[in-house]
């Protein structure tokens, strides 16, 4: 999780004064993409973004949610579960970096990150919305239907304070992250970076209650929803709802794929992000 040498990297006052790092790569005058990871990841899980040919006709940027990765790990459960400090984060690194209405690219726990920066910031700022097998509700029943059976039988481990417990939890958890079996070196790299994240964060997360559909009905920016059709943790009925709300969202799915695209199917996915950030200049 050092930061690399080949990407601008630098820290970010956030919401709350959380300090964030992030990153980008590419020519500042090129479009802009913001790349928001899921619950216990880290920035680097985009590494087959900022290492492909988006960084060449795009400005790529990404961040370590607060939490995770090299950014601050407040204590507070509140730092977690206030909807107006995330979006207060999104909206510090549109400024600190100087983006110009970015396409945001969020992934799993993504989805609430951008409805609570549309919720709070509106959307006169951003180009797009991709949801990456994405979730914007939580707390609820219908929130928990389109959960996998199998992330939320791993919930209460992957929360636990218990040292053991979690950590056999996040091995599976990794597991379950992609379709195809991760080779060794992928599983340790995505394992590494989830095993930093202390409890009390993914707690606070985990114990929000959200309801987005307002924020979703108002949606008028472009917005492309790209999901695996195996994902096991955040299930397609999630892709579904989400487009049932927005009428003039764009969708792709990919076969073969669980709960990262970005890193399973890196290629095609890139260039339908990079289809849908190049319509929405033309739109």
């Amino acid at each position: 999780m050092k930061p690399d040498p080949r990407f601008h990297g630098r820290f970010v006052e956030g919401g709350g004064g959380a300090k964030l790092f992030v990153e980008a790569i590419g020519n500042p005058a090129n479009p802009p993409i913001l790349l928001i990871h899921g619950f216990s990841q880290c920035r680097v899980a985009w590494d087959r973004q900022f290492e492909s040919p988006l960084a060449a006709d795009f400005y790529l940027a990404r961040l370590d949610i607060r939490g995770h990765g090299l950014s601050d790990k407040p204590r507070e459960a509140a730092a977690y579960q206030n909807g107006k400090h995330w979006a207060d984060d999104i909206h510090a690194v549109i400024r600190a970096l100087g983006l110009k209405r970015p396409v945001l690219s969020g992934w799993s726990y993504g989805g609430y990150i951008m409805c609570d920066y549309v919720r709070h910031y509106g959307q006169e700022a951003i180009g797009g919305l991709n949801f990456v097998d994405a979730a914007t509700e939580l707390g609820s029943d219908e929130a928990s239907r389109m959960l996998g059976p199998a992330l939320l039988a791993l919930a209460p481990a992957l929360l636990s304070n218990n040292a053991a417990e979690s950590s056999l939890a996040l091995g599976s958890f990794v597991d379950l992250l992609t379709h195809g079996e991760l080779d060794p070196h992928d599983f340790y790299f995505f394992l590494g970076f989830n095993a930093a994240v202390p409890p009390h964060v993914r707690q606070g997360m985990f114990d929000r209650r959200l309801d987005n559909r307002d924020v979703l009905r108002g949606l008028k920016v472009p917005v492309l929803i790209t999901h695996g059709r195996e994902d096991q943790l955040v299930l397609t009925t999630s892709a579904d709802f989400i487009a049932s709300h927005i009428p003039h969202a764009s969708r792709v799915d990919y076969p073969r794929c669980g709960h990262a695209p970005f890193f399973e199917v890196a290629d095609q996915f890139n260039r339908d992000l990079a289809a849908f950030a190049r319509k929405r200049l033309a739109d």
